[in-house]
């Protein structure tokens, strides 16, 4: 994919040498310990310690930001009004508006936990290859049917993608332009409600097609997978196949007797040699969890105090 997770799991680092299994359960177990986190005080060690992660992980600042992008202006939707509407403690009021402690010092609360929890994901699936994420998921237990759909998803998601930029690109050269149409009143002679009718039915006509857009993608996804489906099974896949790398076609799929090739995006060939797992992967795992469970304590504490 062009501009997939692990577009930098080449990179050389600590992080990126990490035993795949070890690393998912360290770094999910300490995603769970910062979703435990409720109090103020222990948001200044868990904020370093992911700066930290970041650091050692090696990974380009850029690539994170991108990563954070549309999460972020979510997160700005949904916490926005906090600091006006939670609370009776009010800091700054101007007329109607007023800005309440209580509800600035859950938004921050919110955004940083927020945050830190998606830079270590980042962090988890940005320094090692999809497929190898998936690989040591599996190993610890995901089923085979949910690890082919996460694996066949991702490998798809990039063709529709293009699709979308393809059909988006046929109706601009049709005439459909996405952004709003303009308000003008001079074009209707003067008139104001003229004008706002004119506006609204064209926005009405706007999301007509943009909903039709979404139809087409969603039709032609499904019929997508039902021939990707259909074949696999010709070529022998079940419930019970197996992922296996391929230098010459990346990642197969297959049963005892029969296999079939999909082939992995450029940059994801694995090397005939493969890393063995040392003691000191699990000395990490242990130190990770062991700083996992004392954000654990420590929220504990901080609650029964």
């Amino acid at each position: 994919m062009k501009h997939g997770l692990d577009a930098y799991a080449h990179l050389d680092s600590p992080i990126h040498s990490w035993e795949p299994r070890a690393k998912l359960i360290a770094l999910l177990t300490l995603i769970f310990a910062f979703s435990f986190v409720q109090h103020l005080i222990v948001l200044p060690p868990m904020v370093a310690l992911t700066l930290i992660f970041y650091r050692v992980s090696r990974l380009p600042l850029s690539f994170l930001l991108n990563r954070l992008r549309y999460p972020g202006l979510f997160l700005l939707g949904i916490t926005l009004l906090l600091p006006f509407t939670v609370g009776t403690t009010v800091i700054i009021q101007l007329g109607p508006i007023a800005l309440r402690q209580e509800g600035l010092l859950t938004l921050v609360l919110i955004a940083t936990r927020f945050l830190c929890i998606l830079t270590i994901s980042v962090i988890l699936f940005g320094t090692a290859p999809f497929l190898t994420n998936i690989k040591a998921m599996r190993s610890l237990g995901l089923p085979s049917l949910v690890a082919d759909m996460t694996l066949l998803s991702y490998r798809y998601i990039e063709q529709f993608s293009n699709d979308l930029a393809k059909m988006k690109r046929a109706m601009q050269l049709r005439g459909f332009r996405g952004k709003g149409p303009k308000l003008s009143w001079q074009e209707f002679g003067g008139h104001p409600v003229a004008s706002l009718l004119e506006f609204f039915a064209r926005s009405y006509r706007n999301l007509r097609v943009l909903a039709s857009l979404t139809g087409t993608l969603l039709v032609r996804s499904y019929q997508q997978s039902q021939q990707v489906y259909q074949a696999m099974i010709l070529r022998g896949y079940s419930n019970t196949s197996q992922f296996m790398v391929s230098e010459s076609s990346g990642v197969t799929i297959g049963t005892r007797t029969q296999s079939f090739s999909l082939p992995l995006p450029r940059g994801k060939r694995r090397s005939s040699s493969t890393n063995t797992a040392g003691f000191h992967h699990y000395i990490a795992l242990g130190l990770t969890s062991l700083i996992s469970v004392g954000f654990v304590i420590a929220e504990i504490m901080l609650t029964e105090a």
